[in-house]
């Protein structure tokens, strides 16, 4: 039980900290802009899970990054995050697509 109140009390801090990075879909008015702001949120989500990931390594050997891995480590995660949704990443952007497409009320076709 502690495992899921501090994992969800880091999801909690880590979207406070990027309150200004979270996708609007009250902003959405077509389903190109659904597309774009499905895969930013799978970005987001991945971005989260690839912090978690990295969060284990040791770098304090004789090749670890020093402080300029700790200044930019959180940058590179979000650029891998944004080229794995954007490849394709795990299927979440489709499915979250369609919900906000249905939410907003805005014809599915063409895309």
């Amino acid at each position: 039980m502690a495992d899921v109140l501090s994992s969800s009390a880091y999801l909690t801090q880590a979207l406070a900290a990027r309150q200004g990075q979270a996708p609007n879909i009250g902003a959405v008015r077509t389903a190109a802009q659904a597309q774009k702001v499905a895969q930013d949120f799978e970005a987001f989500f991945l971005s989260q899970i690839v912090d978690g990931m990295f969060a284990g390594l040791d770098t304090k050997g004789p090749f670890g990054g020093g402080a300029g891995e700790k200044a930019f480590s959180g940058l590179l995660h979000d650029e891998y995050a944004k080229v794995f949704a954007k490849a394709g990443g795990i299927g979440l952007s489709d499915q979250l697509r369609t919900e906000i497409l249905r939410l907003q009320g805005i014809d599915d076709k063409g895309l």
